[in-house]
């Protein structure tokens, strides 16, 4: 095997030595930690370490890296302890996690690693993001994302390679091919003859290496950053390596051929950078004997340390609390206000959010010199310039880069062209940014706008109003604004807030409603409703078109007193002005636009019926669209929506 050791030392070949056997020692420790049930799970990466060693050694400390759970070399060669880790390992809350995470799934931004999520792909989108972030800040910075042959399978993979592409975005992709995932061969994972060849298709540069090559992964990766960093342009690396034990130790490896163990244990990279070194005088056998002697006397030392962990200490408050980053305080309004259109209300909003922070990314589909689908954004490109970035078609990648941005410092809007195609982007959502800041603290500054709702005639793809899915999901906020004053101030504090925030805004109202909305710079906090009229008969809580509906019928029936509250967020939820509401008439109908099962008015109905059944005169009732897609034609949308059956519901609450 050769070797390139142009530009090297004598000093560093030794310390690249020292540096790719720690991680094997280090693991078979672990094995032997995981035999003896010290640890509970374990994902080998033995025959893999000149990858991980060797890219991370020809990345700059401050330069991220998006390692997966055979990645053990990076943690190492970035010298977060051995005894922490294995902390971490046993899921101690004295780990990098406090014992919320298992294994490799964590991040660190003190070492620049970026925690995985079990979803592998989601990974190199985040890249492209901390990329963008470099970009912007004019920083000489390069990002590289792990992946393996099997990730290579998933749309994150075309996605963000295809997006790193388009924008010109310094990002090192690097597959490592290690023959099988779990026990899925490569010939059942695509038909290319080697997976570098897919960095054609993106216009990228491309190189296949010998991933046992511990010199020859240094050189590449390192050659790979200057040029990214020169060009500001992505590179596609294909690492061959072989896996010597199981996916993980539970899986075994009976499904490998005896002959590939055979062939690949000739190939062992921490042998062959062995003899290179006994080859050129560097080492001879018995330095080699004295290294790993004193590496596992290290390891023991630090094991040790690292088993005097006290039983967790479980904290529900601080598990609670841990959730969310911490919000920003409400800014209220001045004095001046101007009447304006729902829709000129959320475009005012953006424009004063641009103003307040200058690290704000506008990102979305058609949006900057077109100014979206419904206009929001026309004219912000202008005055803001590349802040207001078009988007391919690929929801999953914008918001993973989105979540990279926010890991690179920066504040990030992604629109949805409708809020119906946020399920393209859904596990970037509810796996990667919902979850991130529970996980290992860094907050997703993310703001998704969602255009949804129906009464358009736009048919069952551009129709949906969806925020139950997202209320269900700890990390997320959700607001859902129904007049302008309070779509601006919502959307301005959802843009000040450093958690991501699902941002609804009901396509029927854009150009419908109209109202007094301050001037300037104003917030409204989360968690407050507005209680729009009072009443003795019958409460109404709702959101969304909901609250105009309940409006139009209130006027409608003068005969009954109605009092409605709009919610404005759902998460979080005013649970005060909702106990207040319901205690003013002991009747209760809970009203939105989305289907009726499983709906965010069962959540309501049902918090009512634990926590104020003394109150209540009559049993909570939901008015919801009925459980169907949403059709297209004029009449089957109006039979459709909940607005349909709103005066039944009243009329059998009011007799009540």
């Amino acid at each position: 095997m050769q070797f390139d050791r142009t530009g090297l030392s004598n000093e560093q070949l030794l310390s690249f030595y020292n540096a790719l056997i720690y991680p094997r020692l280090i693991e078979e420790k672990m094995l032997l930690l995981l035999r003896q049930g010290k640890i509970s799970k374990w994902f080998s990466g033995i025959g893999q370490e000149a990858i991980a060693v060797g890219a991370t050694l020809a990345l700059e400390d401050d330069e991220w890296i998006l390692p997966l759970h055979r990645n053990l070399g990076v943690f190492t060669t970035r010298r977060m302890p051995l005894h922490k880790l294995l902390k971490q390992w046993q899921g101690s809350d004295e780990g990098y996690s406090k014992g919320r995470e298992r294994s490799f799934h964590f991040g660190n931004r003190d070492h620049h690693i970026c925690g995985m999520i079990s979803h592998l792909g989601p990974q190199l989108s985040i890249a492209d993001g901390i990329a963008l972030a470099h970009q912007y800040k004019h920083e000489p910075k390069v990002t590289l994302a792990f992946t393996g042959e099997g990730g290579t399978s998933e749309g994150e993979f075309h996605e963000a390679l295809n997006l790193a592409a388009v924008w010109d975005l310094p990002v090192i992709f690097l597959i490592e091919n290690n023959g099988y995932a779990l026990s899925t061969p490569t010939h059942e994972q695509y038909r290319c003859h080697d997976l570098v060849d897919k960095a054609a298709g993106y216009g990228m540069e491309g190189v296949r290496v010998d991933g046992n090559n511990l010199l020859e992964v240094y050189q590449t990766v390192k050659t790979a950053r200057n040029y990214a960093v020169q060009t500001q342009k992505p590179v596609l690396i294909e690492a061959v390596t072989f896996r010597m034990r199981g996916h993980e130790e539970a899986s075994g490896v009976k499904y490998v051929p005896a002959a590939l163990f055979e062939m690949w244990e000739k190939k062992d990279p921490i042998t062959q950078y062995a003899n290179y070194l006994k080859e050129i005088n560097l080492l001879s056998d018995e330095e080699i004997t004295r290294i790993q002697q004193q590496l596992k006397t290290q390891i023991e030392n630090e094991v040790a340390l690292g088993l005097q962990t006290p039983p967790i200490r479980v904290n529900t408050a601080l598990e609670l609390s841990d959730v969310y980053a911490p919000a920003i305080p409400a800014v209220n309004p001045g004095p001046a206000a101007k009447e304006q259109r729902f829709i000129d209300a959320i475009a005012e909003g953006l424009k004063e959010a641009m103003h307040q922070f200058p690290e704000l990314i506008l990102m979305g589909q058609d949006i900057a010199e077109y100014g979206g689908a419904f206009k929001i954004t026309e004219g912000l490109f202008k005055e803001f310039g590349n802040r207001v970035r078009n988007t391919p078609l690929c929801e999953s990648a914008v918001i993973g880069a989105a979540l990279g941005l926010s890991i690179g410092g920066f504040k990030s809007m992604v629109e949805m062209q409708f809020g119906d195609f946020v399920t393209c982007g859904f596990n970037q959502i509810v796996n990667n940014l919902a979850k991130i800041h529970y996980r290992w603290g860094q907050a997703a500054d993310v703001v998704i706008r969602m255009p949804a709702g129906g009464g358009v005639g736009a048919g069952p793809f551009h129709s949906q109003t969806n925020e139950a899915w997202f209320t269900h999901v700890p990390g997320l906020k959700v607001v859902y604004p129904s007049a302008p004053a309070d779509a601006k101030g919502l959307l301005l504090a959802a843009l000040a807030d450093p958690n991501p925030v699902m941002f609804f805004e009901h396509k029927a109202l854009y150009r419908s409603i109209t109202g007094m909305v301050p001037e300037g710079y104003y917030t409204i906090e989360f968690g407050k409703a507005r209680l729009v009229q009072a009443g003795t008969d019958i409460s109404i809580i709702t959101y969304g078109s909901g609250v105009h509906w309940a409006v139009n019928y209130a006027m409608q029936h003068p005969g009954i007193s109605i009092g409605i509250l709009d919610l404005r967020s759902l998460q979080p939820l005013d649970y005060d002005a909702i106990r207040e509401i319901t205690a003013a008439t002991g009747k209760v109908l809970v009203l939105h636009e989305d289907t009726l099962t499983g709906g965010f008015g069962a959540e309501i109905s049902a918090w009512i019926a634990e926590h104020c059944f003394e109150l209540l005169d009559a049993p909570v009732m939901r008015c919801a669209s009925l459980d169907t897609p949403v059709p297209f034609a004029q009449e089957l949308e109006k039979n459709f929506l909940a607005k349909a059956r709103l005066d039944g519901y009243i009329q059998r609450l009011f007799q009540w």
